[in-house]
């Protein structure tokens, strides 16, 4: 009887192990954007959206614009919007080459960063 209990109770563990969820690696990357990297603009003004692959903390995350002169912006967030984008409003674009600094906190508490070069020829 002793032996039955034993093995079941060693069936279970392994059970329980083999099918144990993995831990949830939910870091933000993004996975659209808009500008998107490298793109021409036309004109001075432009919607900034960044679609993430999981949920972020919007009131930790934030969108910083780096201008041709050297300059930067850091823009306000929109609140609309789903759960897993960041969006802003970039006015008054100097001609010539743009960063789009990125910083986003993940749903698994992780911060991940990076950068969208983008050009305005107006």
């Amino acid at each position: 009887m002793a032996t039955k209990l034993l093995r079941a109770h060693l069936f279970l563990l392994f059970a329980l192990i083999a099918f144990w969820p993995p831990p949830a690696a939910a870091h933000a990357i993004v996975v659209a954007s808009s500008p998107a990297q490298g793109q021409r603009l036309a004109q001075g003004e432009c919607k900034i959206e960044l679609r993430f692959n999981s949920r972020i903390d919007r009131a930790r995350s934030r969108l910083v614009l780096m201008r041709p002169d050297g300059s930067s912006e850091a823009l306000g967030l929109k609140e609309t919007g789903v759960g897993e984008s960041l969006e802003a409003d970039a006015k008054g674009l100097q001609k010539g080459s743009h960063r789009l600094l990125w910083q986003a906190l993940g749903v698994d508490g992780h911060v991940t960063h990076g950068e969208i070069l983008f050009e305005v020829d107006r």
